[in-house]
């Protein structure tokens, strides 16, 4: 009957939506890095909703979920744990990085499938094109939240926080809109997004201006807590080269 076929319908219509987990790095008690009077959780959490913002304005049959909306703590299981239960097609962690350098780069995880490495080359290749800069290239490592997911997952490290050049570009909002279109874009591609036939937007809207700390230019290496676990400290060691 028509109550049966539109249930059917509306239940092919779910299963063609792609789900998209953006995960805004630390949060809450953990800041992340921290310097030059910025730090990482604020502006992870500007350019992951300006990303999803990017993507409802201008691509449909998709649904984008984020792990946090607000300053929260949540545990590196508990993110991964997020995007297993909401069956996400693609998880992104998005973080600021520190400890010396400049440029961009991406994570997978050491023993990933060929698929999330073709998703790394276009979300990387379309990320680079906005952010610019070095290009630090496409790497794998035993993150946490890069293991415990079991979509293909993608951790970009936009910028250094404690490199005052670097640190001037995220400071500008511009600059974010740019980070975030890059990723949206990528992430589109990746997943095989229709664009919408009128795109209300060609921005990411400005949710809010990153809180800052102090204006005083410092450096401190992200927190090991709100990044990796135990298990992961002889990964991240070999992270910065």
């Amino acid at each position: 009957n028509a109550t049966t076929t539109k249930k059917i319908m509306c239940l092919e219509m779910m299963q063609m939506s792609k789900i998209i987990v953006i995960d805004p790095g630390h949060g809450g008690t953990d800041p992340g890095a921290i310097g030059n009077g910025l730090r990482e959780k604020d502006l992870t959490l500007d350019i992951s909703k300006r990303t999803k913002k990017y993507l409802d304005d201008n691509y449909t049959d998709h649904k984008v979920i984020l792990t946090r909306t607000n300053d929260k703590y949540l545990t590196l299981a508990e993110r991964a744990a997020f995007a297993n239960r909401n069956n996400a097609d693609l998880f992104v962690s998005m973080h600021i990085n520190a400890g010396g350098g400049t440029g961009y780069e991406s994570f997978i995880h050491t023993n990933t499938q060929a698929a999330t490495s073709g998703m790394q080359n276009i979300v990387h290749a379309e990320a680079i094109k906005e952010v610019k800069g070095t290009n630090r290239g496409k790497k794998r490592a035993n993150f946490a939240v890069l293991r415990l997911t079991r979509m293909p997952a993608i951790l970009p490290e936009n910028l250094f926080i404690d490199r005052k050049e670097d640190a001037a570009k995220l400071k500008q909002s511009s600059f974010i809109d740019k980070v975030a279109k890059g990723h949206a874009e990528g992430i589109a591609k990746a997943l095989g997004l229709k664009k919408k036939s009128t795109s209300s937007s060609s921005k990411p809207s400005k949710p809010s201006k990153p809180t800052t700390s102090t204006g005083k230019t410092y450096k401190v290496v992200k927190s090991i807590a709100g990044y990796v676990t135990a298990a992961d400290t002889k990964a991240r060691k070999n992270k910065k080269t």
